[in-house]
Order: structure tokens, then C-alpha cells, then sequence
């Protein structure tokens, strides 16, 4: 680093995105993208909108917004998109935290970093010894917490009432519900706003509605909760969301059919791909999310990885001491997975 950065910085370790390769052709199942092109409208809208590149977007997304309240279910004012859900995330550490934070010690990467970037003292509460979340460790908290639902990189999904136990002995402090993969399974704690003036959803256009290059998220929540994260963006960049970006959620949104069928692919995909993992010597967590969390019974996680990465498949391997047997596998199109396993028969056989 230079002699010039910020003294408060020095110690932040930044977040590791997934590898983006290019010495070679992968299958690439290590970041949670979609397998499918974005959808039909998605396309057309966007390449409509590029021909206004010239002119500054829309700040308030007024047409993006108003179809999502609409197709949500919420008003104009309980909706707010930005730059992919992690720039959401980042603004509730910054609005939400002052009497701190608190999230699993393993979930996802970003909730940490966050808090380190913006000086939020947190508690990382450990999972229980099967990955699952015990609700009554976040109860009367007095903090400001942050919860994946799914969670990654397990898949493990709460359910709506255990989540409503949190909310409610919280009262005084704001429940973030991270859905980034909710559409592969989970159930939406979404009705909920109507009951809790604290609780703050944030979804993605990333992973069910194949935008993951778009950049787009949004968050849902009281209309006084979004009007404090509007203070906090349009302190810090109000032209967050690209015309192109905000047009083709709108037809994302219009093309819900596609999603919902992409959806339903993916998981039947995921119960392929679970069924041989299980004939190959593999245990996994319960999975609701567009991936798999799975070790093998005898051989290493991260040789397993390295020599898939030799034969063209990515997945995502984590070197943190509780995680180091597994691996995160994105579920792909169904010939995707197929070479994945094909590939990963060759491997045992090597190693076995």
C-alpha cells in the first residue's frame, strides 16, 4: 500500500470475489450465476435504453420502482434498487449499526467487511455443528442484525416464523434478511413489513433473474427505513443504478414467467446433481439456495477443487478451518452438470 492511504484502513482485509478466469474455457459453478441468458424483454429493454447513454439515469428509478411495488405488492415508497444488493447491504452498516452489528461466523463474506469499512463494532455468533442457525442466539440482541436466508455458502433456509422470532425480540434494532437466493426454494419473509417496522429485506437481480452483470439489487422495508438509505445514497452516489441496468429489471419483472421456469429447473438440477454426489461418497447440507455445499467422505476438499480447476470445472473451495472439507457447487443447465460430474468421477478415480 502507499504512504498516502488512510491509517483506518490499513488493517481491512477486502472481500474475495469468486475467480473470474481467462487462461482457459471453464464451466464456471463457483460464483452462483445463472446458467440462462437474461430474458427476452430484459434484452430488448436494455438495448433500447443504450441509445440514452448520453443522459444521466433516472435517480429515483421511477418506472423501475413502480413496477417492482407493483409486482411485489409494496408502495413506490417501500422499495429502493441499487447497485446490486451489496450496495444496500453496505448502507444499512452505515445507517442501521450504531449500537453495532451482529451475523453468523460463517455466512456471507461481505457482512464483515462491511463492518470493518465503516468502523461498526460486530459479533459473528457461531453456526451450531450441522451449519443450522439457532434462532435464540439472536434474540434481544440489542443490535442490528444481518441474516442470509438462504444462507450461504450452506444453502440452510430458516423458515418465516423462526425469522419472526427474531424480528419481534428486536424491537429496537433493525433485522436485515439477506434473500439474495430465496427464489430456489425458501419462503420470503415479505409480509412481514406489514407487521415490523424494523425489518429490512434485501434481494438481488444476480442470481433468479440472470442480471448478475447488471449490477442490481433492492431492498424492501418501512418507507421511513428507505427514506434513511435514500439519505445515505444520494449522500454517497446518486445515479447508482445504469439506465441499461434499471431497463432491463424491468423486463425482468415482465418476464416473471421466465424467471419462475428458470427457477424450477435449477432446482430440479440441484436434485440431480445432489442424487450422484450421494452415489460418489458425498454428504451435503439441505440445500435452498442455486448451489450445493458438499465433502467427500475420505478425500480433501481443495484437492478436490485444484484437480476439477486441471479438467475446466470451477466450483468454490473456502479455507476457513470449519469449511476447508467442503466445497460450494453453483447449480448450472443440466449438461453443465453432467461434465461436472463426469469430471469429478475422473478425479475420485485418480485419487482414490
Amino acid at each position: 500500500m502507499s504512504r498516502f492511504f488512510s491509517s483506518k484502513y490499513k488493517s481491512l482485509i477486502p472481500y474475495t470475489p469468486g475467480e473470474q478466469p481467462k487462461n482457459m474455457d471453464y464451466i464456471k459453478l463457483n460464483t452462483n450465476e445463472s446458467p440462462f441468458a437474461p430474458s427476452p424483454r430484459s434484452q430488448k429493454l436494455a438495448k433500447a435504453a443504450a441509445k440514452n447513454l448520453q443522459l444521466y439515469s433516472d435517480p429515483e428509478c421511477r418506472d423501475l420502482v413502480r413496477k417492482a411495488a407493483e409486482h411485489f405488492g409494496v408502495s413506490t415508497e417501500e422499495i429502493l434498487f441499487t447497485n446490486g444488493s451489496d450496495e444496500i447491504l453496505n448502507f444499512a452498516f452505515m445507517a442501521f449499526c450504531q449500537d453495532g452489528a451482529a451475523f453468523p461466523d460463517i455466512t456471507y463474506g461481505f457482512y464483515s467487511v462491511f463492518a470493518e469499512l465503516n468502523g461498526v463494532p460486530y459479533t459473528e455468533i457461531p453456526l451450531k455443528e450441522d451449519f443450522t442457525i439457532d434462532i435464540e442466539d439472536y434474540k434481544g440482541l440489542n443490535k442490528t442484525i444481518f441474516l442470509a436466508n438462504p444462507n450461504a455458502p450452506t444453502g440452510i433456509a430458516l423458515s418465516v416464523s423462526e425469522i419472526e422470532e427474531i424480528i419481534k425480540s428486536n424491537p429496537d434494532n433493525v433485522v436485515v434478511i439477506d434473500e439474495a437466493y430465496v427464489d430456489f426454494g425458501a419462503e420470503s419473509v415479505l409480509p412481514l413489513i406489514r407487521k415490523y417496522d424494523n425489518l429490512l429485506i434485501t434481494q438481488t437481480f444476480s442470481k433468479s433473474r440472470s442480471l448478475a452483470g447488471g449490477r442490481l439489487g433492492f431492498g424492501i422495508g418501512s418507507k421511513e427505513l428507505i427514506q434513511d438509505l435514500n439519505t445515505i445514497k444520494y449522500s454517497t452516489n446518486p445515479y447508482n443504478v445504469n439506465r441499461m441496468t434499471a431497463a432491463a429489471g424491468i423486463g425482468a419483472l415482465k418476464d416473471k414467467n421466465y424467471t419462475k421456469k428458470n427457477c424450477h429447473i435449477v432446482e430440479q438440477n440441484r436434485r440431480y446433481t445432489e442424487i450422484e454426489l450421494e452415489k460418489l461418497g458425498f454428504t451435503m447440507t439441505s440445500s435452498s439456495a442455486n448451489f450445493l455445499f458438499a465433502k467427500h467422505n475420505t478425500i480433501d476438499g481443495k484437492e478436490i477443487y485444484q484437480r476439477l480447476k486441471e479438467k475446466g470445472v470451477l466450483i468454490r473451495h473456502f479455507d476457513k478451518e470449519r469449511l476447508k472439507d467442503y466445497n460450494r457447487i453453483t447449480i448450472g443447465s443440466k449438461k453443465q452438470m453432467k461434465v461436472f460430474i463426469e469430471k469429478l468421477n475422473e478425479v475420485l478415480k485418480e485419487l482414490l
